[in-house]
């Protein structure tokens, strides 16, 4: 038996990165053994162990086979003769399927620190690219978004998404297979990104490959306004750099679809913008598509509400300085 550190905490470690979660890569064990060393499978059907005492996850060594639509459409085979070569080239990119041998399941220090690379991952590292290792990239849709949320989570380093990836990604998507995720899943990885210092670039690169047409049409028609796309991509910048809220990132993304936001901000300025019931009905449509997409995504209930909030007052709020006390309770 021998047991690796395997993925993030890889690739962390390398980037000087803070590692938040540890997995781990068994090889040449059975079910039985594991579950005789006390650990807790996760699943009757998935080869994903907790350990019994840190909670880190250990997954046996695994193969998978794409057998019908969507990340769930999978075979997984997992046996004492997979190797660690064979389990790493299931992983999405390249600096994700690195992996250092540690002394055992119950020690996690490493035997050596080598760091064990068969797909040209510590390259990549040096190059800062996101690269796919193999034309199996394909064969799962989640990994559009994966790979987009890298990019905003390295992208103050300097990470840039290699074409050959990009081309893949796009053709995912021309597939139709990013219908077939689930919601559930669309949230996570839409959450976690909008979480990273750098927001903006996971909604920039799906907007850019037209990966927001399933589960965010309402944003993609809005960011066909350069002016918006460009002003609320900015604005996300900004959160990243002050570390705001999930709500109140949200909130700024949702902005893009009310048009009333974008036109003549200043109060103080005349202008022959629409008139009032016109940007009312930009009100209600912005909130209509607010609620369209919290249910397509199924976007939790404390990030939709704020936004609506935000934008049931926001013209309140480009004079708040002129309310009475009144009007402003």
């Amino acid at each position: 038996m021998q047991v690796y550190l395997v993925g993030g905490a890889v690739r962390d470690q390398l980037l000087d990165h803070p590692i938040i979660d540890k997995d781990f890569v068994v090889v040449g064990a059975t079910v039985d053994e594991m579950l005789a060393a006390g650990f807790i499978q996760v699943g009757a059907d998935f080869p994903v162990f907790l350990h019994p005492t840190t909670q880190e996850e250990y997954a046996l060594a695994r193969t998978e086979r794409k057998l019908g639509h969507g990340y769930k459409g999978f075979s997984v085979h997992a046996s004492p003769d997979v190797t660690l070569q064979d389990d790493l080239q299931r992983r999405d990119l390249t600096i994700n399927a690195m992996a250092i041998e540690v002394t055992s399941l119950t020690d996690d220090t490493p035997l050596i620190g080598e760091v064990i690379d068969y797909y040209g991952g510590l390259d990549d590292i040096q190059s800062k690219t996101l690269r796919h290792i193999s034309q199996a990239f394909s064969e799962d849709p989640l990994r559009v978004l994966r790979v987009a949320r890298f990019y905003g989570r390295y992208y103050s380093l300097g990470f840039h998404i290699a074409e050959e990836t990009l081309i893949l990604m796009r053709q995912l998507v021309a597939s139709g297979e990013l219908a077939h995720l689930s919601a559930e899943r669309i949230w996570q990885e839409s959450n976690r990104a909008t979480m990273q210092s750098s927001p903006q670039v996971y909604w920039e690169q799906l907007y850019a490959i037209g990966a927001l047409t399933d589960y965010f049409a309402p944003l993609h028609h809005a960011w066909s306004n350069v002016h918006i796309r460009e002003t609320v991509q900015t604005a996300l910048y900004f959160a990243g750099q002050m570390q705001l809220n999930l709500s109140q990132r949200w909130t700024l993304l949702m902005a893009s679809l009310d048009q009333s936001l974008f036109v003549n901000p200043n109060p103080d300025i005349p202008s022959s913008s629409p008139n009032i019931s016109i940007m009312a009905e930009d009100k209600k449509a912005a909130l209509k598509a607010i609620t369209s997409i919290s249910n397509s995504a199924k976007v939790p209930k404390a990030p939709t509400q704020f936004a609506t909030l935000f934008i049931q007052q926001a013209s309140r709020l480009n004079t708040i300085d002129r309310l009475s006390a009144a009007e402003k309770n």
